[in-house]
Formats: C-alpha cells, structure tokens, sequence
C-alpha cells in the first residue's frame, strides 16, 4: 500500500488484515473446473471491511491428520484459488500464500493476498491454503457444548495462571475433534506439498507473511525441488524463539519512532517529552494506580465504563507499533494521558481489540509455539525495558497444559540455498526487525532484502511492492529489480493534535 494520508479508518480497515470468510455459493455443476486430482467450485472471499468481495474457487483435500497413520483420522484442508487468464508458462508455477499468526488463516485474508498479489497474479494462479488448525481446515477453536468461544474472563488480569487455566478448558473440548500434537509447522509444510502434488504442478512459488516466513523456509529446506522462487515478509530466522524477543524488537521500534518525532520540527515542538520517555511514564503512573475511564466504544456509539491499566497502554502501544498510519496517533494518545484524559486511550483501544480480535486461533498458535518454541525459551533479565519478561511467560503459559508435538532435530538450522530468494522488511516493525532478514539472507547466496521506509509490520502492499513482486515471479532474480521506486515511501508524520497532523 502506498502511504497517503487517506482516513485514519480506511487504512486501519487495510492494515489490520481484518477477517474475512469464505462463503461458498451454490453454482451449476457445470461451474466446476478440474485442476489436477482437485474439483473447484466457485466462491466468494468476503470481508466487512473489504471495498469489494473476490471471487475465488474453493476445493478441500483431506489428508491424515497423523501423517504417520494414513488410515486414521482424517482432516480437510480448505483451499482457494485466486486464478489468473494466462495461459502461458506461468501456470506451470502458481504462488502459494502463507499467512501469519501463527494461528491465521490464509482464506481469511483473501483481499488483501489479492491486492498484493495483483501484478503476480497477471502471470500466475494464487492458491490460498489454510493451515491446519486454522480457517475451515479443522481449526483448533476453543468451542463449548453448544459450539460457542469458551468463556475467557476478559476483566480478569491475564496472568500465566488464568492463561494456562483457559487452556486446559480449551484441550478438553478438543479430545473428540482434534490432536493438537499434528498440528505444528512440520505437518503444515507436508501438507502444503500434497496440495502441489494434487495440483499436478512440478514447482511452486512461495509467500509468507511474518510466520509464514518460517512455513515458507521449512518448505524450502524440506523441498527444495519443488520451490522455484521465495518471497519473505517479516521475516523470522528459523533459530529466533517466537515471543522471547518482543521486549527488545518493541523497544527498538518505539525508539525509532522518537527518533522520528524528534527529526519533524513540529512534532518535537508540540511533544518535548519524547516517546519512550512519555509511555515509561503513563506505564509507570497506572501500575501504581489503575483508573476507571467513561469513554464512548467506537464500534456501538455507546458509553462504557473499563478501567485502563500499565497493560492497557503498552498492549496498545504494540499494535500501533504494527501500524504506522495508526502509530502517528500515540505521542498525542499519550500526552492525552500524561494528562490524565484516558478516554480516547481507550476508545482507540477497544477499536483496535475488536479489528484484532477472532484473527488469529489460539488452539493452533499453541501448538506451534509450544512444539517449536518454549523448550528453547531462556527469560532473558528483565533490564531497562519497557516490556518485562512477563510478556514472554504469558505467551508461552499454555504450554505445561497442552498436547505438544515434536519438531524435527534440525529445525532450527537456517535455510541454506541457492534458490531466487526476496526478503522484505518495514523499518518500524517491532516483530521481525530488518536486521532477522539481514541475519537470513547470510546463507542465501541469490537473496536479496529490501527495507520499506516507515513502514511497520508487513509489507507486500507498500508502495510500488507489488509490481517489484510481480517483476520477481517473471524473472525469479532478485539482484535485477530496479527497488528505487521505494524509495518514495516516507513515515507517517505524528499527529499534533485529533485534528491531524501539521502541514
């Protein structure tokens, strides 16, 4: 996506990735199409928050949910195809997505992969697979008797035990649908080959968003012969334990967003106290006292009462951090509080929980996490950080309770190849910070990582990114793309006041 300064509202809808679902219609058995051993029908990607629908093609493959057991339970995986009208050498290798999360699903982002992807999309099929876990592909979700989200105390302080206790609910209801030990990177990248093979395709093109980084390099290692070219977007090493690092990576996006402030005049006259600074200081003033706020939920139009918390703050701080259009507003979001006015805080954050929320399924999340993460998690000291190691314990609190897989043993190698290979980064993600790719690309000698100024967390959409992808699917070279079209993105400028920002 090009920065401009649309409404603040269209470009949270866009960058949110907010859900969208497929819904399959009812078409004439003659709108069937073969493709390979797979029958698609057609489908329409729907999202609220979409200027328009996409229209897909919809097909399932079931495969085992144990791969080791090919006569036991088996589970379908849930599949998009966003095709193109050529009909030259490009549909000899479509492009798979690979959504984040982990726990997201791939159909569910369907307009913005389409958006993205359109220039990839003039030459080649976009096939959309929810992983396992996720989506419609048997997802791990956390279902009562009646087939409602189990009750999670949200005013409850979400402490590892609370977490931990949700948890344990959460596999209970799962005995009868699910085994969450399959359900880890290594089953998904398994399955993501049978979908090539029933597709009837030699090769494919992979392109991964945050966690999709990892699926995509652990593909790649495990395939070689089938990957013809690799794009990465925030990308994450394959030795990096997801969680351990956000204090750090946090703490290096909003120091760069203060440097950032302090370089525009009008910010650094309108806020002298910079950033870090500022959110050190509301943090600190609400861990002493939580304060009850009367505020009007953006969603509703009602007026609600919750109490805003040193959590509140820094959860909301983070999702900004994702965010730059979104991210302008927190030195005038805490300065507001500095002053004691936490109503708009809050407005903001029950906006931004209610995009977020439902996006990512957390019976998946944890059986990646706790398979291929926690065992590796050392708490690192908690220093001067704005984020304490609390954030990891909560992010891994699941785990003792859980049904926990394996990984293979050298899992966390790095993906060492001489495949066409894009890495892609925004210089303000508080995630997957560029210097992950810079660390990725040592061992990809036909690599190459492009930084997107100003940008946060996922880049595919950025100004002139699409066509670069599209150029990098025809040709497979990265070291040939001509990337000084980036070079017109530029940060978002910080808001001095609910008006805007200055001229």
């Amino acid at each position: 996506m090009r920065l401009s300064r649309r409404p603040l509202a269209a470009s949270a809808a866009l960058l949110l990735l907010t859900a969208c679902q497929a819904t399959p219609e009812a078409p004439p058995e003659t709108a069937e199409r073969q493709y390979g051993t797979l029958t698609f029908k057609p489908c329409t990607l729907t999202s609220a928050q979409a200027s328009s629908n996409v229209e897909a093609e919809c097909a399932t493959l079931q495969v085992p949910e144990n791969p080791d057991a090919p006569t036991g339970r088996k589970i379908g995986l849930n599949i998009a195809l966003l095709d193109t009208e050529n009909l030259g050498e490009g549909k000899q290798d479509p492009v798979f997505f690979l959504a984040g999360g982990p726990g997201q699903s791939a159909t569910e982002v369907a307009a913005i992969v389409n958006q993205a992807l359109r220039e990839v999309r003039k030459k080649r099929d976009i096939i959309l697979v929810d992983q396992r876990g996720t989506g419609k592909s048997n997802p791990l979700s956390c279902l009562d008797a009646d087939g409602k989200e189990l009750a999670f105390d949200e005013k409850a302080a979400p402490t590892p035990a609370v977490i931990a206790e949700y948890a344990q609910r959460c596999a209970a209801t799962l005995v009868d649908r699910a085994d969450s030990r399959f359900y880890t990177t290594t089953q998904a990248i398994g399955d993501l080959d049978a979908v090539r093979a029933a597709l009837g395709v030699e090769k494919i093109n992979l392109v991964g968003a945050s966690y999709g980084t990892r699926v995509a390099q652990q593909y790649a290692a495990r395939f070689p012969q089938h990957t013809r070219a690799v794009v990465i977007d925030g990308v994450v090493p394959n030795d990096i334990v997801v969680g351990a690092d956000f204090a750090n990576t946090f703490e290096a996006a909003i120091e760069l967003q203060s440097a950032q402030c302090r370089k525009d005049p009008a910010c650094a006259k309108r806020f002298p106290v910079d950033t870090r600074t500022q959110l050190r200081n509301v943090m600190t003033t609400l861990a002493k006292a939580p304060v009850d706020v009367e505020y009007r939920d953006p969603g509703t139009a009602q007026v609600r009462r919750d109490t805003v918390s040193a959590d509140t703050v820094t959860g909301l701080a983070f999702m900004f951090s994702y965010m730059p259009e979104l991210s302008s507003l927190l030195p005038v979001m805490l300065d507001e509080a500095a002053q004691g006015r936490y109503a708009p805080l809050m407005s903001l954050n029950s906006l931004v929980s209610r995009s977020m929320g439902g996006q990512m399924n957390r019976g998946m999340q944890w059986s990646v996490i706790c398979a291929e993460d926690y065992d590796r998690f050392q708490e690192a000291p908690a220093g001067d950080r704005l984020l304490g190691p609390e954030v990891a314990r909560m992010f891994f609190a699941a785990c003792p309770v859980w049904n926990v897989g394996t990984r293979p043993k050298d899992f966390t190698a790095p993906l060492s190849a001489p495949l066409p290979a894009l890495l892609l980064s925004g210089e303000f993600d508080p995630v997957t910070p560029p210097r992950y790719a810079e660390q990725v690309l040592k061992t990809l000698p036909n690599g190459r990582h492009l930084i997107a100024k100003g940008q946060g967390h996922g880049t595919i959409g950025a100004g002139c990114m699409p066509r670069l992808l599209g150029q990098f699917m025809d040709t497979a070279n990265a070291t040939s793309l001509d990337a000084t079209c980036l070079d017109t993105l530029t940060p978002v400028p910080a808001f001095t006041s609910f008006n805007g920002w200055e001229p």
